[in-house]
């Protein structure tokens, strides 16, 4: 019993051994997360807003998350300019959950359900692949790069193609691809954050983006595929 234990104790202990990085790298991404996190309740918020207030405000939304975007990759990452980084930052987040906001509207009519299954899922994806690159080698998964964005590119092209075509197969091939390639991002751009960290790049509000449009492209891409499940079970009912 003691040796169950005992090797129950080291696994649960390794979960959280991150040795291999040193003290400022760890400093650094317990910054880059801090940023995800107000990101993430920045779009949390943004989303409630045209739920609760039934404002589609659309194109502006977009348009508003691009300028907020732009400003806060052409104001120097230096420390007087932090507060005003950190506001374009949330104004990003806010805009991109306002964006989303008619996509989870739809989803709610069809289960409410959705979006919180959706939502835990998608931390539970994150949290584990996230975990993976820490584990693993150092650099290891940096050589993903070049085939993520090379899929990804397909990917948007099957999707302009597809405006003509309107298949199906296309549709679903453009879903479950880009669900499995922004899984893969979430170990490339964690890596990769660590690597650009050694080289000198501490600019972590930056850094925060790449995971959170990593999240909210699973996060989305699984609300679609669950609530088209749940219409298909529906009209077999009927």
């Amino acid at each position: 019993m003691d040796a169950l234990f005992g090797e129950r104790n080291i696994s649960l202990s390794s979960l959280t051994d991150f040795s291999k990085l040193d003290v400022s790298t760890k400093k650094h991404l317990k910054n880059v997360y801090g940023a995800l996190s107000v990101s993430m309740m920045a779009a949390g918020i943004g989303a409630g807003f045209h739920l609760y207030s039934g404002i589609n405000l659309g194109l502006l939304a977009v348009l508003g998350g691009i300028g907020f975007m732009l400003g806060l990759g052409f104001t120097a990452n230096e420390p007087k300019n932090q507060i005003t980084r950190l506001g374009c930052l949330v104004g990003f987040a806010a805009c991109t959950g306002l964006s989303m906001g008619p996509l989870l509207e739809r989803v709610i009519m069809i289960d409410p359900s959705i979006v919180t299954t959706s939502f835990f899922a998608t931390c539970l994806i994150f949290i584990c692949f996230s975990l993976s690159a820490l584990w693993a080698e150092e650099r290891s998964f940096l050589y993903l790069g070049g085939t993520l964005l090379s899929s990804l590119t397909t990917l948007a092209f099957l999707s302009l193609a597809n405006i003509f075509f309107g298949s199906q197969l296309i549709y679903q091939i453009h879903l479950y691809g880009g669900l499995l390639i922004f899984c893969g991002f979430i170990l490339y751009d964690t890596q990769l954050i660590i690597a650009k960290h050694k080289n000198g790049d501490n600019d972590f509000l930056w850094h925060s983006v790449d995971l959170f449009l990593d999240f909210i492209n699973i996060f989305r891409r699984l609300m679609i595929i669950l609530a088209n499940k749940e219409n298909k079970k529906s009209k077999k009912k009927e």
